[in-house]
């Protein structure tokens, strides 16, 4: 075939093909460029996103809580059948000098009820702990007296410190049920 001759064809294929709208396909590569553009920016985003994630997944969870074991003042502090409410919200007890089979005690009850873990409020006007969630009522000494409380509240580890201070560790618990109340260890005695 001759150079002629494909010139030929070429013209010939051109006049029996429809005409080309520029126009229209100027406006289907706009719209793929466009789209092609829009799903990259997407895989871009998500592939950040992805790579956040992994770094925090990484990174430890780490959070500030207070010491398991600090002071609390001198027993000389704590008068007869007092409940000191000053170290509910950072340490998440309630100091109390009361009695127990009636030997005069000073001890720390955990402020959390023992029913589904709510936090107790004391109500000085009652004299007792109210779980504010479902009712439960507990005695200042911390004796389950009403509601769905199945046991009396915990108590948390005390003694005197070299220095002559109550001092808390809220790592060591006791539980009345148990017999585990009459253990020094859960309280000094008032």
């Amino acid at each position: 075939m001759t150079p002629s001759q494909r010139t030929d064809k070429t013209a010939q294929a051109e006049r029996t093909s429809p005409p080309v709208d520029r126009k229209r396909r100027g406006l289907l590569r706009a719209m793929f460029d466009s789209a092609m553009g829009l799903g990259f920016s997407a895989l871009g985003v998500a592939s950040g996103l992805w790579a956040a994630a992994t770094a925090r997944f990484m990174m430890p969870n780490a959070t500030a809580e207070p010491p398991s074991r600090f002071k609390v003042g001198h027993p000389a502090e704590y008068p007869a059948n007092t409940v000191r409410t000053t170290f509910k919200e950072r340490y998440g007890i309630w100091v109390v000098h009361g009695s127990y089979r009636g030997q005069s005690q000073i001890f720390a009850l955990r402020t959390v009820c023992t029913h589904l873990g709510c936090i107790t409020l004391w109500q000085a006007s009652e004299r007792r702990f109210k779980c504010p969630c479902h009712g439960s009522g507990f005695s200042a000494e911390g004796i389950n007296l009403e509601g769905p409380a199945p046991r009396p509240l915990e108590r948390c580890a005390i003694r005197i410190a070299d220095d002559g201070q109550l001092e808390v560790d809220t790592s060591k618990t006791f539980r009345e049920e148990l017999g585990q109340w009459t253990d020094p260890a859960c309280y000094v005695p008032g």
